[in-house]
């Protein structure tokens, strides 16, 4: 390992792992700026579904008493169904094509509500839009590692408390991106310089994370729904400039 490639890898693993703490999700899209410049990209993807799981646990640890667990498998099962469809189609669609309209829904969300004084609430419980979500996030999560986006924009139409929507968004990320994961470990992706890069992220990650978790715990519910809908702004320009660079 050259010192750039240990500096840019901390820069990551510390950048995914603050935003992580913070708001429940956007490793991959805060990281995988700084290791794309010196990894190949699949197993910068790699090294962050682990981090995502790795800086996850601990924002799952602090919100575990207001995890709604029927609420999350209107969510999840149809998630863990969209993956395996998302895998099948990871051959045959443009990833690239699809990240981009992703970040295009991303910015047009983000741009329009996080300039609007007054934010939506969506009241209503509407479980098979829940669903619709979750299976969205399956396939996406699969093909493109986004498996975050489509839930976390959902979820800040919501007038949930704050401890209610991470308690949703961070199970199932690492969930999601876990088993994602564990696929490419049986593909034999993770290698020995992997590896050593991953033992040598997770202090950072870590580190991060926890002080992430604790800007967290400083936000009102309302600054929480607001950071979130930022945050899909900077996530979507952040993809845009990864791919047209």
């Amino acid at each position: 390992m050259t010192l750039e490639f240990v500096l840019l890898l901390l820069a990551g693993a510390f950048a995914g792992g603050f935003v992580n703490g913070l708001a429940g999700f956007g490793t991959s899209l805060f990281a995988l700026g700084w290791w794309l410049q010196v990894m190949e990209p699949l197993e910068a993807v790699a090294l962050a579904l682990v981090m995502s799981v790795i800086s996850g646990v601990p924002g799952i640890m602090v919100v575990r008493k207001s995890i709604e667990w029927p609420r999350l498998a209107r969510f999840l099962i149809p998630a863990l169904i969209g993956i395996p469809i998302g895998l099948r189609l990871l051959h045959e669609i443009d990833a690239e094509l699809l990240k981009l309209v992703v970040a295009g829904f991303l910015i047009l969300y983000g741009g329009y509500f996080a300039f609007r004084r007054e934010l939506p609430r969506m009241t209503h419980d509407l479980p098979a839009v829940d669903a619709s979500v979750g299976f969205a996030g399956g396939i996406l999560g699969a093909v493109a590692g986004l498996s975050g986006a489509l839930p976390t924009m959902w979820c800040s139409l919501r007038p949930w408390p704050k401890g209610q929507q991470r308690a949703l968004l961070q199970p199932f990320n690492v969930i999601v991106l876990g088993l994602s994961a564990v696929w490419l470990l049986v593909e034999g992706v993770y290698g020995r310089a992997l590896g050593l890069s991953i033992l040598v992220a997770i202090p950072a990650t870590l580190i991060a994370t926890q002080l992430g978790i604790r800007a967290f715990e400083h936000l009102s519910d309302n600054q929480f729904r607001r950071l979130l809908i930022v945050l899909m702004l900077v996530s979507g320009v952040a993809l845009v400039l990864r791919d047209l660079l």
